[in-house]
């Protein structure tokens, strides 16, 4: 017997939950195929068969939380098991062998083939595979055929509902009118509780300031069109943020920091993370050294980033490490919010919507600027305002000289 085991996720993953088994007991497993899809804080694992057999018995349920070197379930790889599955197939009498067909071609419509984010997505969002239709022309349903899934318009939601679904005691007695109880995701579970772990273990305090938008709206404006031909990428405005960002902690350090007991670490490298939404909730891909990458390469990295988090294939490696962060709420409309520290990193710079408002230019004359609100929230425990507000003022003036950046490197 061949046991599978939970392997080694990453250094801070010990632990992740069973999303769904892709093999049930009986089913022959060749070696490298993929077995069950595992739910960890960051990303989805598809754990692959290390022996060909047959699928003996699960020792782990979808929904079970599962540890690293735990072992979840085993594989036959005797000759007899493998055997004694094809002479099972082949004694099957006609009868038997149209009624086994029949079964098997009911279960296969009623599990249609989907990739693994298709039936993860599928599952948060209570719907039903079969109702969804397949781009596809060879019938697989893929994430982006459940994302635009309307359940309005499918006949199955048209019927009449027949059946009450069961509704739990608690809830009878909790609530007079209709609920729905939504499990939490892995995922959306360790956001909630990190988030809360910093508010708890860190001084978080927020200071604000504004930016004159002006000069990079025009650099842009002027410059966008040949910068496309010559880079293949658009120049948009996380590579100014994230130049200035470089800049000011090379002048206060302390902000790339972490504290580790009664330790401070001072990083002597720039990891960046972007902040970025997807489905499943918050994430924040790392841009590695940045400080060493031109406009064009941290734009093209942050896009690269964003569209493996909306797809749902950032790795690990993607995600770890980080010394500080970037949000931009802006994109949602945000025009002002206090940030979240990303911890255990004691600096986050949010960014928010460009508003035209009306500025002094001098003691007689007002313009309407394009101006955004930027707020840094800091560890008070080692950064002090004098240092979180100095920062903050380097990454205003050189985003209102953005020519400035380029003498910064």
């Amino acid at each position: 017997m061949a046991e599978i085991k939970v392997p080694e996720l990453a250094e801070s993953i010990t632990e992740g939950t069973i999303a769904q088994w892709l093999k049930k007991p009986g089913d022959k497993v060749e070696k490298g195929e993929q077995l069950v899809e595992l739910e960890t804080d960051k990303v989805n694992v598809e754990l692959t068969a290390e022996n060909s057999g047959v699928l003996k018995e699960l020792y782990k349920d979808s929904g079970d939380t599962v540890h690293v070197d735990e072992v979840i379930g085993v594989i036959d790889e005797s000759r007899e098991a493998q055997a004694a599955t094809v002479e099972e197939e082949v004694k099957v009498q006609p009868n038997e062998q149209k009624t086994a067909n029949e079964a098997a071609e009911g279960e296969r419509k009623n599990r249609p083939i989907a990739s693994p984010a298709a039936r993860k997505l599928a599952r948060e969002r209570g719907i039903n595979l079969n109702e969804v239709p397949a781009a596809d022309p060879l019938g697989r349903l893929r994430r982006q055929d459940v994302e635009t899934f309307n359940p309005k318009t499918s006949k199955q939601l048209e019927e009449p509902v027949r059946r009450e679904q069961p509704v739990s005691k608690r809830a009878e007695d909790e609530f007079n009118k209709p609920v729905e109880r939504i499990r939490m995701s892995r995922r959306r579970s360790t956001i909630a509780k990190r988030l809360v772990e910093v508010q708890q273990t860190a001084a978080m305090l927020t200071t604000f300031n504004e930016v004159d938008m002006t000069a990079i709206m025009d650099i842009r404006k002027r410059r966008k069109d040949k910068f496309f031909e010559q880079h293949d990428v658009r120049l948009g405005f996380m590579s100014f943020f994230t130049k200035a960002v470089v800049a000011a902690l090379r002048q206060y350090p302390i902000l790339n920091a972490e504290v580790q007991g009664n330790e401070i670490i001072m990083k002597k490298y720039y990891d960046i993370g972007i902040a970025v939404s997807a489905d499943q909730g918050l994430v924040v891909p790392v841009v590695r050294d940045a400080d060493r990458l031109n406009f064009a390469a941290i734009e093209g990295e942050i896009l690269n980033l964003a569209v493996k988090a909306r797809e749902n294939k950032l790795s690990l490696q993607d995600l770890q490490g980080g010394t500080f962060t970037i949000t931009n709420g802006g994109v949602f409309g945000s025009l002002l919010s206090t940030p979240i520290l990303n911890g255990p990193q004691v600096g986050i710079l949010g960014m928010h919507k460009i508003q035209l408002r009306p500025v002094a230019i001098d003691e007689e004359r007002m313009e309407n600027r394009p101006m955004m609100y930027v707020a840094l929230s800091y560890d008070h425990r080692i950064v002090d305002g004098k240092e979180a507000v100095s920062f903050l003022t380097i990454v205003k003036d050189l985003l209102e000289d953005p020519e400035s950046l380029l003498l910064e490197g």
